[in-house]
């Protein structure tokens, strides 16, 4: 296996992006739903706004130049190209972290506090709390490799990830994620690899096998999310889960139907309003759905719940010190209790007033605060 650490420059060919808007202006548009709100998926009106920006006003290149600002590479790990972010802060005391996205997110809904936590000096931030940051695309999602065998479950990603922060030469570092990266982060923690000194995560996947007969009100509160998910927000997962294969042909063949995929993701589990334009507009939107469809990960990327539903990612203990924040608009928020069954040294709790399930992209400064509280107990 090579160990060679390799910079990548993002250059997208002009043909790529040439053959995505001659599909954006010959669209086979559906008939509109017969509802007038959210409840049979994203409404025609919707996306036909998102494309008519997406065909007409996006620039593409405006955020590949945003990513080639950071510096990014690729090193092969067990078999898989892993590609990567890594910005080095200028502080010397600054403590190494591996930040890991989800699905349908990227390594986009990280660049907001990318600045704010590698250089906080110059956010008028104490420069004591500096991290260098190593942000990973997933295995299968953006520009890392797809894989081409089975296996690349939760378990295996945490081990590469522990495998590309010895290779970097980090004897001391911490790990954060939410969503899949929240998985992963809470599988590293578990795997206790040489220099981790601890992990935060904003979705703490704390579900007992028996929760009890008497439960508590934020208990039960949290079952009764994980019911109302289960009946009405859980297609996607079960569509990715059994047949990803299937569901990759379409979504990467259409940029709109790839587009209204993640757009609705935006809505529902974002704290905004009903409206998902109100905490992130169009451009970002497209910048993390451009990742998914100029790499053609599609399949590979819902593959990941395939590998993962069939192997389990609940009840993990952890023994490691573990921070917490819960956003109110998560798909569900984990009550402390549960928390503490299974993270033996939980070290940092908070639950936000704002935010949501992507708390980097939604809510940076909220999202910088934490990391930074948090992991200041544990450097």
């Amino acid at each position: 296996m090579s160990q060679l650490i390799d910079p990548f420059i993002l250059s997208v060919p002009e043909e790529t992006l040439t053959d995505l808007k001659r599909r954006l202006e010959n669209v086979r548009w559906p008939q509109r739903e017969t509802v007038t709100d959210w409840s049979q998926g994203v409404p025609l009106e919707k996306v036909r706004a998102l494309v008519a920006y997406w065909r007409d006003e996006y620039d593409w290149r405006r955020c590949e130049a945003m990513l080639n600002r950071f510096t990014q590479y690729k090193t092969e790990i067990d078999g898989v190209g892993v590609h990567f972010l890594h910005i080095r802060s200028l502080s010397p005391n600054a403590l190494p972290l591996i930040m890991t996205h989800g699905w349908p997110g990227s390594v986009i809904e990280f660049h907001k506090v990318i600045g704010p936590l590698t250089d906080p000096a110059a956010h008028g931030l104490n420069p004591s709390d500096a991290f260098h940051l190593i942000i990973p695309s997933l295995p299968g999602y953006g520009f890392s490799d797809q894989p081409k065998d089975t296996g690349w479950a939760i378990p295996r990603i945490a081990k590469a990830w522990a495998v590309l922060m010895q290779r970097l030469g980090y004897d001391k570092y911490g790990a954060q994620g939410g969503d899949w990266g929240a998985v992963v982060t809470t599988h590293l923690g578990k795997l206790k690899p040489s220099g981790l000194i601890g992990v935060h995560v904003n979705l703490p996947l704390v579900l007992p096998e028996n929760p009890g007969e008497t439960l508590s009100s934020e208990e039960a509160a949290m079952l009764q999310a994980l019911r109302r998910h289960g009946l009405h927000e859980s297609g996607y997962a079960e569509q990715q889960a059994t047949r990803p294969q299937t569901l990759g042909y379409a979504l990467t063949d259409s940029p709109v139907g790839q587009a209204a995929w993640i757009y609705e993701k935006f809505k529902v589990w974002t704290d905004c309003d009903g409206e998902p334009e109100n905490i992130l507009a169009y451009d970002e939107m497209l910048d993390n759905i451009m990742l998914y469809w100029l790499s053609g990960t599609a399949a590979s990327a819902g593959r990941l719940y395939w590998e993962s539903y069939r192997t389990g990612f609940g009840g993990i203990e952890v023994e490691v010190p573990v921070g917490c924040s819960v956003f109110p608009r998560e798909i569900y928020r984990a009550p402390r209790s549960w928390a503490e069954r299974f993270f033996k040294n939980l070290t940092y709790w908070n639950e936000l007033d704002r935010g949501g399930h992507f708390a980097a992209f939604e809510q940076p400064a909220l999202f910088a605060q934490e990391v930074r509280d948090c992991f200041r107990l544990m450097r």
